[in-house]
């Protein structure tokens, strides 16, 4: 367990080197080719309720991805955080700038008072975050696990997909029980199904 835990903060420390060395033009060339294969990506074409993220450090950006789905007729569902019991509420967003308020976590989230609750039930399509992936679909995240309890509750038949640059796919992810994997990765270069 320590080991692992070991392997999975050297991965993040190289990660995030890997990420610091890329400049922002290339770091919005990367986004670009991502946001072009998500945008033709059928599963996600197909959805009508999206649960995406806003992006913190070392995360592919979602600003421009949140934006556009809305000129999709995409539903915008976005996770509310609560640190004291480590869960998160699914909230449906119509206007990131007048809904979006700083969370606890550093990061933008829905302010509840003015966003709905979508059930866990309803959502077709969850774009997952992480820093690093595999390419059976595991994941490294930030290290406090809201996704890892999200994604088993998710319906089976929602797309669970996570979005990231070709660097930050590693050779493998150390899993442990609690550690959920994704279906889907769609990076700048490639789609990647869980193998």
């Amino acid at each position: 367990m320590e080991e692992i835990s070991a392997v999975k903060i050297q991965i993040r420390e190289d990660i995030a080197k890997t990420i610091s060395a890329l400049s922002e033009s290339e770091i919005a060339e990367k986004t670009s080719a991502i946001e072009r294969r998500l945008f033709g990506f059928a599963n996600f074409l197909e959805s009508e309720i999206a649960l995406l993220y806003v992006n913190s450090n070392l995360e592919v950006p979602t600003h421009s991805i949140i934006q556009q789905a809305y000129s999709y007729s995409k539903i915008v569902v976005l996770p509310a955080f609560d640190p004291e019991g480590f869960k998160m509420k699914l909230m449906k967003v119509d206007a990131v700038k007048q809904k979006l308020i700083p969370g606890r976590r550093g990061v933008l989230e829905p302010d509840a008072s003015r966003c709905k609750i979508v059930p866990i039930d309803r959502i077709d399509i969850a774009i997952i975050p992480g820093l690093a992936f595999d390419e059976k679909g595991g994941r490294i995240g930030s290290g406090t696990g809201y996704y890892d309890r999200l994604i088993p509750r998710l319906a089976i038949t929602t797309r669970k997909v996570a979005l990231t640059i070709e660097e930050q796919i590693v050779p493998q992810i150390p899993m442990e029980s609690h550690d959920k994997y994704v279906d889907i990765i769609i990076t700048d270069k490639r789609i990647i199904y869980k193998i």
